[in-house]
């Protein structure tokens, strides 16, 4: 639907709308009158009622229930220039500052990024600048798992080699940590992880050093922290590379200090109960179609599990942010976790009941077999080495252009293979498993990252060429049909915007972004801009594409893709 700036102008009011996608125009709307019975009259009343606003250039019925209204082109343009005068350039602001606190990421310290980390990144930096585009007050929390047992191996393995270290002396109080690096790290707790498979004497070591570094030891606790130092330098450079950054750097240690106020409230509330040695809180509806089991809030060694700090954890957000809603961008295999989790803290009253707790669970990403990606030996790519294999390709598909200078060659390299990655994840729904093609992600053609960058450097190239950077002309008539078309793909963007926030899916942006561009190669292709010599007119050309130019900008920032100058 169009933007609505007036109640005179809703149609929304009236009936329901959609665009006729089969009109290449979409200067047609077509509305279906729901009431089969009535479709005649109703038809004929609501076109009276529609033909009286001068909105409309013609109104018709057609049946069997249809009605054809065609906008006037003064309409049309006086709408867009109320959206290029808007800051929000028409995203409708649906969130009147409410405040979201966004969990993405989820990384474990001391262990580096793998391709099973870039879904969420890619898809929770969106959805974070989507929301806030669309006039939310967004938090956003990587969540580190730096509080379980993949510290206590690291710890452990680390003492084995270093016995000699001061911070391993039981009668250490205070002094310095010999200093670690992220390579080490990443060496240590898979060569320890797998040694506590096969050797229970370290297996157990290492689960008591989990154990006494929650309860403080302060060794340990100087470990600790040096470790997530390293980590979180490293995580951070990574993160960096993809474009995607947080508010906060919590951890599963910051919740910590809930776990006694959690189980005090699951406790007063007599919801905690013992089962086979376990304190438990039942979580099972009558509706449930299928058994759902206690979640378990602390197990039989008195130990928390991820569902206990998932929960303080709500208690800490909660507490500090108030937030109307808490969305986790988690590997849909999760379901039934969280589905037990927000269950449990709606029952212990943890939040609001209005607050909404959501899981926006996404697929798995694929190799041409149609299984999870894995390096040519079959291993999990690290995600470092998965952005060095994309820049490489990038940068192999633009070595033949004449318009990437050499020390512009490796940036834009970096910048053509990223966007290729995440639009190649964005364009499908989140929630669906795809296949990773670097080879179709490059392309110049199609729905591809590579296509937007290069609409907007042609775009970027007129402009150039006719010296109207920072133009201030502004459109004020339509000369063509293909000019119509951008122009209406142009207004109806506000209504794309909101569906992808109320869907919570950044593919409808991906979308849209694609079909501004190759309605932009089509108006480019009719219309010879830098060749006309009606001023008039090619002042008008050059601020409509000048605005599309925009516009696709924003869409591009909300996918986290930086543009280009040329390619």
């Amino acid at each position: 639907m169009l933007q609505q700036k007036s109640t005179s102008n809703s149609l929304a009011s009236i009936i329901d709308t959609w665009s006729d996608e089969n009109n290449p125009l979409y200067d047609t709307l077509q509305i279906k009158v729901k009431d089969s019975e009535k479709i005649s009259n109703t038809a004929e009343e609501v076109k009276n009622i529609i033909s009286e606003n001068p909105a409309f250039l013609k109104v018709e019925v057609a049946k069997p229930g249809f009605i054809n209204m065609t906008m006037t082109d003064e309409y049309l343009v006086t709408l867009l220039g109320e959206i290029a005068d808007d800051e929000h350039l028409g995203i409708p602001q649906a969130g009147g500052n409410d405040t979201i606190v966004i969990d993405y990421g989820g990384p474990n310290v001391a262990k580096p990024l793998h391709i099973g980390h870039l879904r969420s990144a890619i898809i929770g930096e969106s959805l974070k600048r989507l929301a806030r585009e669309c006039g939310y007050n967004v938090i956003s929390d990587v969540h580190l798992g730096d509080w379980g047992l993949q510290i206590g191996l690291v710890i452990a393995e680390l003492e084995e080699r270093n016995p000699d270290w001061e911070c391993f002396r039981p009668d250490f109080t205070e002094g310095t940590v010999p200093e670690l690096d992220a390579d080490m790290l990443n060496e240590i707790y898979p060569f320890a992880s797998q040694k506590s498979k096969t050797d229970e004497v370290f297996k157990a070591r290492a689960h008591q050093a989990t154990a006494d570094l929650q309860n403080g030891r302060p060794g340990y606790i100087a470990v600790w922290k040096e470790i997530l130092r390293v980590s979180i330098a490293d995580l951070k450079g990574n993160y960096s590379k993809l474009g995607v950054d947080f508010d906060l750097w919590y951890g599963e240690s910051d919740a910590d200090k809930y776990i006694d106020e959690l189980v005090q409230i699951l406790t007063d509330k007599n919801l905690l109960h013992e089962s086979e040695g376990a304190m438990v809180v039942d979580v099972e509806l009558e509706s449930d179609k299928a058994p759902m089991p206690p979640v378990i809030i602390k197990k039989s060694d008195n130990s928390s599990i991820y569902a206990t700090t998932d929960l303080a954890t709500i208690i800490q957000r909660n507490r500090d942010f108030a937030p109307k809603k808490i969305w986790y961008v988690v590997d849909k295999r999760q379901d039934l976790h969280f589905t037990q989790v927000f269950r449990c803290a709606k029952k212990a009253e943890l939040v609001p009941e209005d607050t909404e707790l959501e899981l926006l669970g996404f697929g798995t990403m694929n190799g041409n077999d149609g299984k999870p990606y894995k390096t040519r030996d079959g291993g999990v790519m690290k995600l470092s080495d998965l952005i060095e294999t994309v820049t490489s390709a990038a940068a192999e598909k633009l070595r033949s252009s004449e318009f990437v200078s050499e020390k512009d060659h490796d940036e834009i390299a970096r910048r053509v293979g990223i966007a290729a990655v995440k639009f190649g994840d964005l364009i499908n729904h989140r929630s669906k498993d795809y296949i990773f093609d670097i080879d179709k992600f490059l392309s110049f053609e199609g729905k591809t990252g590579t296509y937007l960058l290069y609409t907007v450097t042609r775009i970027n190239s007129i402009i150039r060429k006719t010296n109207s950077e920072g133009s201030d002309a502004k459109v004020n008539a339509i000369y063509t049909d293909a000019e119509r078309e951008l122009l209406l793909a142009i207004l109806l963007t506000g209504d794309v915007f909101r569906h992808a926030i109320d869907e919570k899916a950044p593919n409808y942006i991906c979308d849209n972004a694609y079909k501004l561009a190759v309605i932009f190669s089509k108006f480019y292709h009719d219309n010879h801009i830098l060749g006309e010599t009606d001023e008039t007119k090619k002042q008008n050309w050059i601020a409509l594409i000048s605005f599309t130019r925009k516009l696709i900008l924003k869409h591009l920032d909300i996918l986290a893709i930086e543009p280009v100058e040329n390619m």
